[in-house]
């Protein structure tokens, strides 16, 4: 069995930790690392696209991180309860004609007892940015 702490039921504490965690693992851009936090047969929804078990998360990340360049993002803790998480995020990337982006979403996430994510779904808005008008760096 594969554990991922911390583990629900969230406190403050760690609902915050799992934030942190998320948001260093998804800037690494490293698929194969961000699908080790979902449960083998986590579904998702990012945007209309819809996403089932580790093998189609590390597929779909792969083809995100390909298009978003340069990708870097910032998650917040919005509220929690026992094996819930919701988060709003945001974070910056460009095409590859050098368009920069800002995406703005919420998502709301479910854990596993072993810390793991069962369920993620996202909402994103894209909006275009000028490079001088970028947050993260």
């Amino acid at each position: 069995m594969e554990f991922k702490p911390p583990f629900p039921p969230f406190t403050l504490e760690t609902a915050l930790e799992k934030v942190q965690i998320a948001e260093d693992a998804w800037n690494t851009k490293n698929p194969e690392k961000v699908a080790l936090a979902y449960t083998i047969d986590s579904q998702w929804r990012n945007r209309s696209e819809f996403v089932n078990g580790r093998e189609e998360i590390k597929a779909f990340l792969t083809r995100k991180w390909q298009k978003e360049l340069d990708y870097r993002l910032k998650k917040e803790l919005w509220c929690f309860t026992d094996n819930r998480i919701a988060v709003r995020f945001e974070y910056e990337w460009h095409d590859p004609s050098n368009q920069w982006y800002r995406s703005y979403g919420n998502e709301m996430w479910e854990f596993a007892d072993n810390g793991l994510m069962q369920f993620r779904f996202a909402s994103i808005n894209d909006v275009l940015i000028e490079e001088n008008h970028r947050k993260f760096r």
